[in-house]
């Protein structure tokens, strides 16, 4: 639900503004949010999280106390899976999550799980995902979509492919990567739903031929030998939106301050990481322990710098890699991301008919707290609520005509 202007607000605004000026440097000074008008509502956040190199600003707020500086403690807690995840957010197990940006959008259509109004606080990183193929595949000759396309066009046979939860990121970049090669994966394909840590130990007994999921399981795969990349996410669109800070309305409704307080210990946690080579490198070392994504340092700390292999000897650097903060720019909870996942979900059948596009986006996306949360850090912010992008198979997306958008694509649902 959209935060609504409060008696109190005129004078919030001028105790965070009277805030900023007493603060040093980008930091406010803690005691101040520890008391007053805007003191965090609740004091401890359970925070869930999944196994994924893209947890990382959550867990490195934790880990290096920025919480403290606001008033509040973040309490990361390990989750099996995204349905886990969707379930204690509704309850109320959790207050919010690193949670997948479809996955907030499905629950408040009441697609995907129980209906509520559901919230993003902010985006926590851009790229950085990938698609693998199983080395079985990519030993005939599938390695990449076309490839991939060519090869079950003569093996005709039922190809399998996961994706970890049905309105999520990885479900809506496997669905486009597919289509942008001919392929409808709800007529060409099964799709399967698997938890991102399980995704390697499936394709090594044979349960799928390709995958997309987080970091740092693709490159787990090639180190293991039973995978290969066939795309990176940032390939499918270039900057695209990932994980978000996702909560319930009903979370923002009764604790604006707590929300706004977690929102600028997770900036400050994303400035940090996309600080420089050596912070990155404390990132990787701190969330390949057992209690975050329990993996080896090397499956993780390769990729975040964008030193990409494929598995089949070919190597790049990518300036497109996973960036939690990119000066402020990946952070923005843009309208039209939103959106897009919307028009996806349309065009794949998960919705029956166009919803309000704009006025979804605009109770979900909490983007009046994020610049509440942004100016405190003196972060910059994008002179619009949208913006516009160019994916794989060439069409632009901008956040207008976002039904004349959804039922634009020649591969879709309803073509199946």
């Amino acid at each position: 639900m959209v935060t609504r202007e409060s008696p109190t607000s005129d004078r919030r605004r001028q105790f965070i503004k009277a805030s900023a000026a007493l603060a040093a440097g980008a930091a406010l000074n803690p005691a101040v949010w520890a008391q007053g008008s805007d003191a965090p509502e609740k004091k401890e956040v359970r925070i869930g999280f999944i196994p994924l190199t893209d947890c990382a600003s959550v867990v490195m707020a934790s880990v290096l106390k920025f919480d403290e500086k606001y008033g509040i403690k973040i309490i990361p807690t390990k989750e099996a899976s995204w349905a886990g995840v969707r379930d204690k957010l509704v309850n109320g197990e959790l207050d919010m999550a690193h949670v997948l940006y479809g996955l907030v959008y499905g629950v408040h259509q009441g697609i995907g799980g129980p209906k509520k109004d559901m919230a993003v606080l902010m985006t926590l990183n851009n790229n950085g995902q990938a698609i693998t193929l199983s080395k079985k595949l990519a030993d005939k000759g599938a390695v990449d979509v076309a490839s991939l396309a060519k090869l079950m066009a003569a093996e005709k046979r039922e190809y399998t492919f996961a994706q970890t939860f049905p309105t999520g990121t990885h479900a809506m970049w496997l669905y486009y990567w597919l289509a942008s090669g001919g392929i409808n994966p709800m007529r060409d394909t099964k799709v399967i739903t698997v938890p991102p840590p399980q995704m390697v130990a499936n394709m090594r007994v044979g349960n799928m031929d390709g995958f997309c999921v987080g970091e740092p399981w693709n490159h787990r795969a090639i180190i293991d030998g039973i995978g290969i990349t066939a795309a990176t996410t940032q390939e499918v669109w270039k900057d695209h939106p990932e994980k978000v800070l996702g909560t319930t309305g009903e979370f923002v409704k009764k604790n604006p301050n707590t929300a706004r307080a977690v929102v600028m210990a997770v900036l400050e946690a994303s400035r940090w990481i996309d600080a420089n080579l050596s912070n990155k490198n404390k990132m990787a070392e701190t969330i390949a322990d057992k209690a975050y994504v329990n993996t080896s340092v090397d499956a993780i700390n390769q990729r975040i710098l964008g030193r990409y292999q494929n598995g089949l000897g070919k190597t790049w650097d990518d300036p497109n890699h996973m960036k939690f903060f990119n000066d402020g720019a990946v952070n923005f909870p843009y309208l039209s991301d939103g959106m897009w996942f919307l028009t996806q979900h349309k065009r794949w059948g998960l919705l029956k008919e166009h919803p309000d596009y704009l006025g979804v986006a605009k109770q979900v996306n909490q983007i009046d707290l994020y610049k509440q949360a942004a100016a405190q850090l003196k972060i910059s912010l994008p002179k619009s609520d949208m913006r516009s992008s160019k994916l794989i198979d060439g069409v632009v997306w901008d956040g207008k005509e976002p039904a004349k958008y959804a039922d634009g694509f020649k591969v879709r649902a309803s073509a199946a």
